[in-house]
């Protein structure tokens, strides 16, 4: 009975991936680095992913009503925010460690605790200007997630090139 092997097909999509984004980033190469394309180009791709993520599951999924815990009601708009996060969580951490930041030589249990930091704060971030944008400024929730995300993806590419997945100089 044979194995499956799931290595060679983690590097097979790995290289689909970078193969497809190298392609359209041809006619942007005296603009704009690769990594930078290649970042835009996977956070594109799961911010897209959460936003559409976030509408099912504040319109579909929680109808838009307030989620009753033991000991705290949480808004629809906070809920589907989280339940979108807990599939682009994995998917952002392995498209930047293996198709953006792979140059990255500090170990992957460094980079995974360092991604769920930045994750964290990020929660914060989107926490607070989902507060701030919905309950304060009165927008509607799904235009308020867009322009949350705007200022957070600024804030975590950033982070991510300069921290989370650094190249350690050699000495």
């Amino acid at each position: 009975m044979e194995t499956f092997n799931f290595a060679g097909l983690f590097n097979m999509i790995r290289r689909l991936i970078l193969n497809i984004i190298d392609f359209f980033h041809k006619p942007f190469s005296g603009i704009i680095p690769k990594q930078t394309f290649r970042y835009l180009a996977c956070g594109g791709g799961n911010t897209l992913l959460d936003i559409f993520l976030y509408f099912i599951c504040y319109n579909f999924i929680l109808e838009k009503q307030v989620v009753h815990l033991p000991f705290i009601n949480i808004g629809a708009h906070i809920a589907a925010m989280f339940m979108s996060m807990a599939v682009t969580f994995p998917t952002g951490f392995l498209l930047s460690k293996y198709v953006v930041f792979s140059e990255s030589n500090l170990q992957g249990r460094t980079q995974l605790f360092r991604y769920f930091m930045l994750v964290g704060v990020c929660v914060l971030l989107n926490y607070a200007l989902m507060k701030l944008f919905v309950e304060h400024l009165h927008l509607f929730p799904t235009v308020a997630r867009i322009c949350t995300t705007a200022v957070v993806v600024i804030f975590s590419y950033l982070t991510q090139k300069k921290f989370t997945f650094k190249v350690k100089q050699s000495i």
